[in-house]
Parts: structure tokens; C-alpha cells; sequence
């Protein structure tokens, strides 16, 4: 919105700054992000910390699921129209919500059924990577979504 609202201010040469401004925000909030995941996956299967099952988690859970999948797939179309790296950075972030998300679902089932209470820790290590090379995309400057 903030690069939109230069744009419309002061023209296309102002616009091109904003953007990489933006995108950059947008890397350091996906390394952010990724730092976190692996300090709070590190963390659980350090304390053998799990959450304890719950009905409205698994429901806050699949609904996140569904509003992140939805969120993102919207995004990623304005990204793709607008040619906005800013915007492919935080489309990046609804996808890794969607994915945590399904980690969530994932992990509380598999502690539920089988007492794997270190699913939902590994599961959310698997996504980093992801996280990663899209934080590393947005700081370079790549090409928005030729990729998608």
C-alpha cells in the first residue's frame, strides 16, 4: 500500500525506490520469520514441548489454512499484475502462514494419535527453506513471480 500510495503521489521514479525499499522490509520480516520457526522448532524437540490438543486450535488451525491458501493465491495476482517484488515478499508470508498452519494441524493430530509430539517441531523446520530462498529473492531484487 505504501509503494501504491508513492506511486500515485510522485510518479514512477519515486515508485522504482519505494519498491525496493518495501521489498527489502518485506526479506527482513521473512528472515525474521525463518529465525523464528527454527529457534521455536529447536526449542520443542529440545523441552520435548508440545501443545496440548485442542478442538478450537484444530479449528483456528484448518481456518487459517483455508484464509492463508486463499490470501496468498489473491496476492500472488496482484504481484504478478503489478510486477511488485514488495508484494510477491508478503504473498511469501501468507504462504508460510498457510504452511505453519497446516504444520499446526498436522502436528496436533499426529501427538493425538500417536503421541509424535515432535511432528509439528521437524514439519516446521521443513519450511525454512522455503521461507529462505523467497527472503533472499525479495533482498535481490529478482524478478517478481517469473517463477510462480
Amino acid at each position: 500500500m505504501w509503494c501504491l500510495n508513492i506511486e500515485l503521489r510522485n510518479g514512477q521514479a519515486y515508485s522504482e525506490h519505494s519498491e525496493r525499499a518495501a521489498s527489502r522490509i518485506g526479506s527482513g520480516l521473512l528472515y525474521v520469520l525463518a529465525a523464528y520457526i527454527v529457534v521455536g522448532a529447536l526449542w520443542s524437540l529440545w523441552t520435548r514441548h508440545v501443545e496440548a490438543f485442542s478442538l478450537s486450535g484444530l479449528i483456528v488451525a484448518l481456518l487459517a489454512m483455508l484464509t492463508m491458501t486463499f490470501l496468498a493465491r489473491r496476492k500472488i495476482v496482484i504481484a504478478r499484475q503489478l510486477g511488485s517484488r514488495a508484494m510477491r515478499a508478503d504473498t511469501a508470508e501468507s504462504i508460510t502462514c498457510g504452511w505453519l498452519s497446516l504444520v499446526v494441524v498436522v502436528g496436533l493430530l499426529a501427538d493425538l494419535m500417536l503421541g509424535a509430539w515432535w511432528v509439528d517441531a521437524v514439519t516446521s523446520l521443513a519450511i525454512v527453506g522455503f521461507v529462505v530462498k523467497e527472503a533472499r529473492e525479495a533482498w535481490n531484487g529478482e524478478d517478481c513471480c517469473d517463477h510462480d
